[in-house]
């Protein structure tokens, strides 16, 4: 299945490739309980017709008939969704609060361009950023990396960071990996899993996820890695794991992270150096031990604690703001 921001985003497209302009709107900021994060995105004709979605049903009828009749004005604009929202205000059933932004895009050359740089950024080809000023009626793109906000909001601009669906790739399978594939499943992650070994898979089945019967470092070198990538090494085997890491440091995965005591990581990080030629600024980029100090013992609490440290890096905060 297509990520949903690509399908809204190859909407879009087809739309303004016919001649027809096009509401486009984005959650910008959600408050309390809402199903959809910020970044999420949909598209919208004056006729009704859409694809996408801001709140998983609660707003999107009332925006749609707002649209169909012409309650926007023709420049980027935020409204609010919510309890103490501005026009238009509709108070949602979860009692979450959405900000979205709202765009109308005529159908020229210069904003097919635009989103078709949208849509080889969330088909893996790069990461970019969208600069939206409000008050305007035109947009622009600009460089971002991992780390930075998906969504920043200032008074006069709105900046958006666009980019594939986050990957995980599991180096092997392990209990911990099997507890981190169901996490990363829940939490969106296109779920990747390497595992050569066919006596380990045996048996294995988890909905959403894709296994591949080879080397992690093989499907790593062969591209497996774009930059919304995480890698994480949890066997405690060095075959797997070593290689594992060597390859994904040369990659644009935004996190690198293997399981270990502190002993075994400085004694893994002294192979990497000796044996793989990993300098200093390679290891630097690789977490080990992997995941938050939340004094995890079994293998789901320390999946936990990985997942939450991706999280962490992917939504650019650092631990000292922890």
């Amino acid at each position: 299945m297509k990520h949903l921001d690509l399908q809204v985003i190859q909407q879009a497209r087809k739309w303004l490739a016919g001649g027809r302009p096009i509401w486009l709107s984005t959650v910008l900021s959600t408050f309390g309980s809402a199903p959809r994060g910020p970044g999420a995105m949909l598209v919208a004709l004056d006729s009704g017709e859409h694809r996408g979605s801001l709140s998983g049903g609660c707003v999107e009828e009332d925006f749609l008939e707002r649209v169909g009749a012409g309650c926007f004005a023709g420049v980027n604009q935020v409204v609010r969704y919510g309890e103490g929202g501005l026009a238009p205000n509709l108070a949602l059933p979860c009692g979450g609060v959405l900000d979205v932004l709202v765009e109308r895009i005529a159908p020229d050359a210069e904003a097919i361009e635009h989103l078709q740089a949208l849509e080889r950024a969330l088909l893996g080809g790069e990461l970019i950023g969208r600069r939206v000023p409000l008050g305007e009626a035109r947009r622009s793109l600009c460089g971002t990396r991992m780390g930075d906000p998906r969504v920043q909001v200032g008074d006069e601009e709105v900046s958006i960071r666009i980019g594939a669906a986050q990957r995980l790739i599991l180096a092997g399978l392990s209990p911990v990996a099997e507890f981190c594939a169901s996490f990363a499943v829940a939490l969106g992650y296109e779920v990747i899993l390497c595992e050569p070994r066919p006596e380990v898979l045996e048996g294995f089945s988890l909905a959403g996820v894709t296994v591949q019967p080879l080397l992690p470092a093989l499907f790593i070198a062969d591209g497996g890695c774009h930059a919304a990538t995480a890698v994480v090494a949890l066997t405690h085997d060095p075959r797997l794991d070593d290689l594992t890491l060597i390859e994904a440091v040369r990659s644009e995965a935004f996190y690198i992270g293997a399981m270990g005591s502190r002993r075994t990581s400085e004694k893994r990080f002294e192979r990497l150096q000796r044996v793989g030629g990993l300098d200093a600024e390679a290891l630097q980029r690789i977490h080990a031990p992997i995941g938050l100090g939340l004094g995890s013992k079994t293998p789901a609490e320390i999946a936990l604690a990985v997942m939450a440290d991706i999280l962490r890096v992917s939504n650019g905060i650092r631990r000292d703001q922890l």
